[in-house]
Order: C-alpha cells, then structure tokens, then sequence
C-alpha cells in the first residue's frame, strides 16, 4: 500500500535590484532574508550535517554529472512555522514546511509570498531613499536564465527507482496544461519558428530525460537521493520540472494530480497500455508551445498524443485506483477527492474552452491579459512591452502585481495564511520543529529537516533525530511540549 504522500514546495525568487549603488542579486538576496530574520525575536541557523546533494538514485553518477553547490557561507535561517528561508544561487529561497497533504501544501506556500512581501518592506527600510529590492515569483529572468520551483514527495524506498522513470515522465511532460504559468516568446531556441506565448516558462530549460543536475542539463526526472528521513525506508523525489505558480487551484493539482500518480506507481496500478515517450525533452517544448493543446506527442509504441488525452488516461486510471485503494496515500480523504474532482472539472474545461479556466490557472489568466493589452494597443508579440507585462504579472508588491488585481479563485483565506507565516503544520514533524524552536530557541544551535541540535550547558550537543516525518505532530508531541518548562527538562523527557 503507497505510504501517505508527505509534500512541500521550494521556491527560488526573482529578485531585482533597483540602486543607484553596486548591490548584488547575492546581496540584495542576503539583506533581504537577514531583514526579514533580525524582526523576528527567534534566530535559529540551518544545520548542513546531512546534507547530502551529490548522492544519486541511480547509484554512482555518471560521467558528466555535477552535484548542485550547497553554500553554507550564505544566510540560512529556520523559521518557527517549519520552513527553511535562505540564499541559494543569488536567489532567496523559500521552503514550506512538510506537509501530510496537498491542501496544506497551498497555505504554507501562500505563506511563503507573504514572508517574502514582508521581507521586502523590511529591507527597504533599509536602504536608501529611493532605492528598492523588488521580488517575483517566477522562473526565468528574460534573459536566458532559469530558478526553480521544486516538489518534494515521500516515497517508499521499495519502490524500483527505474519505475518512477518510466510511468512518471509523461505525467510531468502533459501536466504543463493546469500547472504552467504562461511565458511570451523563448529564451532557449530550438530551432523552428519563435513561439509567441508558451503554457510554461521552465519547459524551454530542459535537456536530459533523466539526470542530478538541477541548474545545467537540467533532467525531466531529478535524481538526487537526498531522503531527509530513514533512508532504508523512504526517498524524496525531487521534482524540479513545475512552474512556480501563484493561482492556488495551479498549485493544489500541481502538487495534489503528481502525488495520486506516485501512489499509483508505488502500487503497481498500471494504465490499460504504455504511456512511455519515446522523446520526453522534445515532447515537453513541444506541449508548452501549443495553447490549443492540439500538438501530439509520441509514444514508444508509436502511437501519439495530445497532452489532454495523456491526462485523461490518466485520471481515468487514478478513478478506478480510487475506488479499490480509496485516498489514504494523499493523508486527507477530504482533500484527495477535492483534487480528483477539481483535475476533472479543469480538463474538461481545457477540452470545451480554457478560457472558462481564468480565473483558476495562471496560464491561462496571464493569456488573457496579454492579449487584451496587445489588440488594444496593436502590438506585436516581440513588443517589449508585453515582455514587462508579463513579468509584472509575478511582482510581489501589492501596488505592482498584475496578478493581485485578478479575481482569481481562493482554496485559503488571508487569515490562515497569515498564521502560516508563524505556526507549523500540525500533521507532520514539522510542528516538532516549529514548537521547539518557538519555545527553546536560545538552546537551538541548528536545525534541519530530520533533527534539531540543542545546546543545554553540558560538555556536548545534543542532536534529536526525527527520521519519520509523519512523527512529531501535534497529537504525539503537544503534552510532552507543555510538560517542559526547559529544553534539559525536554531532551531528559525524550531520553526516558
């Protein structure tokens, strides 16, 4: 039976510097996360320990394959909601707490832009009169340049790595039709005519079908084997392919459709014939660059088609998985048959008219907009100043954002979200975290997803380990937490 689908989303930001001064994307990345840190009463350090990047799932790496830098020099804070806010790659880095599912996934990464739009007004204060960091949540700078937005998911360790491969790569390839966030033109060319728009801005930025790297050759499918939890029992996969999207139904079948997918995979529960690709890098560009959603792929059978026929097999098999396995891999029942419900609804609105679908996927809102503004101003596509509209379309301030100004459908109320700014999850060792870390800071040296490491006067340190993320929640942990008035009196309570 798949295990529940433990889940979390990081998100690497745009940022722009707007200076009269030299500051760099590093920089601005810095001050602005140590601006957001410094307000805060609790300022607890990443523990690097277990990291672990260059470890590959397909066991020695091959020739050519370069591990992702890990730079422990660079700001690198844990927050007391769970989440890990920091500077990779000249980027500031969001990570959502872990999550048991898919709904809660939403609210933390809500969450997240809300922390970001507060660290801009706290590093702004800094700076001088009239200078700014301003931040997007995009993937691509415009000029040939690509950051992520990432998805993790818990996998059982049974589960042959070659199969994940093989039945999860024309998921991610045809899924860019409700999770792409819209892009005008390339960046990449790959031969034939320029696009005008595409469904997502990442699809132009991959070259391998299966690899490590996440900034070069960047891979369909990611390798790294970086569990952060009991690596004889479970592996994260790490799955850079998505746009990072700021419509939360984009977000929740982004995050909701890929999990059902691996419970399937992890159950053998196979569809009726082979969805193998026989070329997945060329058949993702292809998809993206089609709005009609007419363009098909082929299969290694030699069969061919589109990315909402490949969907729909595929919801047609996570139908009847459900009705035999029911939803308990997705760790909500609720939850799983709202995203099974809501992927229906989508596709059948992409199969009648995807203009229906503005108000819930950005690809489609963002079309819209861009389209309007070019026949009213009788543009064409190259016109830079489409090109600014649509970067405007992921600005984070409030005043700028075209995004804010759309009556875009809500799964989360400004009022949760808020509170997810500060409180952890409660269904995953994420609220362990949080809670230590709001209660004892001052005795935390370091953390990091699977232990905290705690100073309490003694000769050494003490290191808790928490290798199961489904432990530590708040109905294991909450008596145990206001029993202790002191970190000792804690750590002597778990020895026991």
């Amino acid at each position: 039976m798949a295990i529940t689908k433990v889940c979390g989303i990081e998100t690497e930001y745009g940022v722009q510097v707007h200076t009269t001064g030299d500051t760099s994307p590093m920089t601005a990345s810095s001050l602005l996360i140590n601006a957001y840190v410094d307000e805060l009463d609790r300022k607890v350090g990443w523990d690097f320990e277990d990291e672990s990047p260059g470890r590959d799932a397909r066991g020695d790496a091959r020739e050519g394959s370069m591990p992702p830098d890990v730079e422990t020099h660079l700001v690198n804070a844990v927050l007391t909601n769970g989440a890990r806010y920091y500077v990779d790659h000249a980027h500031p880095e969001y990570s959502t707490p872990e999550c048991s599912n898919v709904l809660e996934v939403v609210v933390h990464d809500r969450a997240g832009e809300l922390i970001l739009r507060r660290s801009m007004q706290a590093a702004n204060r800094l700076l001088a009169p009239g200078d700014e960091i301003v931040i997007y949540k995009n993937n691509s700078d415009g000029k040939g340049n690509s950051y992520g937005c990432h998805e993790n998911y818990l996998l059982d360790r049974a589960v042959p790595f070659s199969r994940i491969v093989h039945e999860l790569t024309a998921h991610l390839v045809s899924r860019q039709i409700y999770t792409g966030a819209g892009k005008i033109g390339e960046e990449v060319p790959h031969g034939g005519d320029v696009p005008a728009f595409q469904l997502s801005q990442r699809a132009d930025f991959f070259e391998e079908e299966v690899g490590l790297e996440t900034t070069l050759k960047r891979p369909i499918i990611n390798t790294r084997d970086e569990p952060h939890a009991d690596p004889r029992k479970y592996r994260r996969l790490h799955v850079i392919v998505g746009d990072a999207n700021l419509a939360e139904i984009a977000t929740f079948l982004k995050l909701g459709v890929t999990a059902l997918v691996l419970a399937m995979i992890e159950d053998a529960f196979h569809a009726s014939r082979d969805l193998t690709l026989a070329t997945p890098v060329v058949a993702i560009r292809s998809v993206s660059r089609d709005t009609t959603m007419r363009t098909t792929v082929e299969l290694a059978s030699g069969d061919t088609l589109t990315a909402l026929e490949l969907q729909w097999e595929l919801y047609d098999l996570a139908r009847k998985y459900t009705a035999e396995r029911g939803f308990e891999a997705l760790g909500n029942e609720d939850v799983a048959r709202r995203v099974l419900d809501r992927w229906e609804t989508v596709l059948q609105g992409l199969e009648s008219d995807p203009q229906s679908l503005a108000s819930q996927l950005d690809w489609v809102a963002k079309l819209r907009l861009v389209e309007a503004y070019r026949e009213r101003h009788r543009l064409e596509w190259d016109d830079p100043r489409l090109a600014a509209l649509d970067l405007q379309y992921h600005d984070l301030r409030p005043s700028k954002s075209l995004f804010a100004r759309l009556a875009m459908e809500r799964l989360t109320d400004d009022e949760e979200v808020a509170r997810a700014t500060a409180e952890p999850p409660a269904t995953t060792r994420a609220y362990f975290r949080g809670r230590c870390l709001e209660r004892f800071s001052s005795a935390i040296v370091a953390a990091n997803w699977d232990s905290i490491l705690f100073d309490i006067g003694e000769d050494s340190l003490r290191r808790v380990p928490m290798m199961e993320p489904l432990r530590g929640t708040a109905r294991h942990v909450d008596t145990l937490l206001e029993g202790c008035d002191t970190p000792a009196e804690l750590l002597r309570r778990l020895g026991s």
